[in-house]
């Protein structure tokens, strides 16, 4: 009897891939099941991310499905890497991990992002998020940009999945005054993260710029929780993005997000802060 395997990101990720490539084909789990005489609840299993993955069981399914010998590579090489639990990658110009990131968000039950610099992603506004990226990625292409503003706009659906996550923003004060982008922009970015905060799934609460030293002068972060899947914590700086699921990483992202929450403005308190900093747009 196999042992159980805690799933890893890469794995979680092979999973997702393997329900996509089974649905391309136009098979049922029962069809791949029958087909290398296994059960069904197993083939379930793997696609689900209940159980872990070993290199011969995708193979042979891969294999099934007729994949391209490029992305059974691929594939193959992740489940291999899955005990390699944390999921770091060097990225170009396009960020491979914007793929993932909006996988596990569309399946996360809570979401808690702390932001230091800049409106987290999911609560920025087009024009908002092009000028951000053409600023921060000048070798872009136009397409390239219009990809990104693209697929960052997309994460926001899961504002109205349902069930909603709870998703919690945690931003630093300096995010309302700095200007990154024209006068009209900054008002109509800071209308929309308002209108968010209204939502009954949403908290945004500002840091303000007056308090001492705290964690989130370490950078931005976000924790994932998924019921009951693990966690996953990811970090994304200028040219890495990373996924940490050890229970060393998430406990300190817990501890981390706890003392900037502890700092923060209170709900109502935020919503007023940004308010104001939309009338001060308003008088650019």
């Amino acid at each position: 009897m196999a042992k159980n395997k805690r799933v890893s990101v890469r794995q979680r990720r092979v999973s997702a891939e393997l329900r996509t490539l089974r649905v391309a084909a136009g098979l049922t789990c029962l069809d791949v099941a029958t087909a290398l005489d296994c059960s069904e609840s197993k083939i379930s299993r793997m696609e689900t991310g209940d159980r872990g993955l070993y290199a011969d069981d995708v193979s042979a399914i891969l294999g099934l499905l007729r994949v391209p010998a490029a992305k059974r590579s691929e594939l193959l090489a992740l489940v291999r890497e899955g005990e390699e639990r944390n999921w770091h990658e060097i990225h170009g110009k396009l960020p491979p991990n914007w793929k993932e990131l909006m996988r596990f968000e569309s399946e996360a039950t809570s979401i808690q992002n702390y932001e230091p610099m800049l409106v987290p992603g999911l609560a920025q506004v087009p024009d908002y998020s092009r000028a951000i990226i053409r600023g921060t990625s000048p070798r872009l292409t136009d397409s390239e940009v219009d990809a990104l503003v693209a697929s960052r706009m997309a994460r926001q659906v899961i504002f109205s999945r349902r069930p909603a996550p709870v998703i919690h923003l945690l931003i630093d004060e300096t995010v309302l005054i700095r200007p990154v982008c024209a006068p009209d922009i900054m008002r109509a970015q800071l209308h929309h993260l308002r209108g968010l905060s209204e939502r009954s799934n949403v908290t945004v609460q500002v840091v303000p710029f007056s308090v001492s030293a705290h964690p989130g002068l370490d950078g931005p972060f976000a924790i994932l929780d998924f019921g009951s899947a693990p966690p996953v914590a990811y970090m994304d700086s200028c040219s890495t993005s990373s996924f940490l699921e050890e229970e060393e990483h998430i406990a300190s992202a817990r501890v981390a997000w706890r003392g900037i929450h502890a700092v923060a403005m209170s709900p109502d308190e935020s919503i007023g802060r940004i308010a104001r900093a939309i009338g001060d747009w308003t008088a650019h």
